[in-house]
């Protein structure tokens, strides 16, 4: 992996992190080739149970795509592969923390939607600036979801950025905390979820998606599917068994 993109993993929580803070973490093509290496990585390592995705420095998680290459490269409609969503063209089962760091703005705001999780720095600001330069957003699609439809065409017609604590009010941030307590909180998470067990993290965040692409009866028949495999696993004993014998599970994932 290139130094633009930075991946380890400690105590079962991968950290992924851009590594352009003197170009605000702009997305340029080492920046696409490692994210889309590091989140193959992740979802490989078994060992690996939450991946915080952040940017160096303190002053940007990701101001979007390099606009100098893209004039370089006269950049028209991007393609199929030109943008990493996981969830969409980048399969990654295991949660996803954002930790954001400060401008979240297009690819970077891109990136934060994508997570499963977020976590803001106060001095954070998130923003869909496309309208400003002319570009498309179709990356866009899932913000209604995620948003009121209202806020959603706020964010994309005015190009405005909001603040952290905005983000926090419309749904779109789980928790905003001082930039100094970042890392902390983020891990605070990851841990938490860390120590579940893996399949049912794995099938809450697919039940989540799947019921997005279904009514409410079908959504139900759904999760039915998603879960029957948790049930049967040996962690669905191992948790029972472990509270009765009054200590900590050990989780296998299978």
């Amino acid at each position: 992996m290139a130094d633009e993109v930075l991946y380890d993993v400690r105590d079962g929580i991968a950290r992924l992190t851009i590594n352009r803070p003197a170009q605000r973490n702009a997305i340029d093509k080492a920046v696409r080739e490692g994210l889309r290496a590091g989140f193959a990585d992740f979802d490989a390592d078994e060992d690996a149970r939450v991946l915080i995705l952040t940017g160096a420095g303190d002053r940007a998680f990701c101001a979007g795509g390099d606009l100098k290459e893209m004039a370089e490269t006269s950049l028209g409609v991007p393609p199929p592969d030109f943008l990493v969503q996981p969830g969409r063209n980048v399969r990654v089962d295991k949660p996803i923390i954002g930790a954001i760091n400060g401008f979240a703005l297009a690819g970077g705001f891109q990136l934060a939607q994508s997570c499963d999780l977020v976590v803001a720095a106060d001095t954070a600001t998130f923003g869909i600036t496309e309208a400003r330069v002319g570009r498309g957003a179709p990356w866009a699609a899932p913000l209604p979801w995620l948003v009121p439809p209202r806020i959603a065409m706020e964010i994309l017609m005015t190009a405005a950025p909001i603040t952290a604590q905005r983000a926090y009010e419309v749904g779109l941030v789980n928790k905003v905390c001082p930039l100094a307590d970042l890392m902390a909180e983020a891990e605070k998470l990851a841990r938490t979820i860390a120590a579940n067990a893996p399949l049912s993290v794995m099938a809450s965040k697919k039940m989540v998606y799947e019921s997005a692409e279904h009514g409410r009866t079908r959504a139900f028949d759904v999760a039915d599917e998603i879960w029957d495999p948790v049930y049967r696993s040996a962690d669905a004993v191992e948790g029972p068994l472990s509270f009765k014998e009054k200590r900590e599970p050990v989780w296998t994932g299978c």
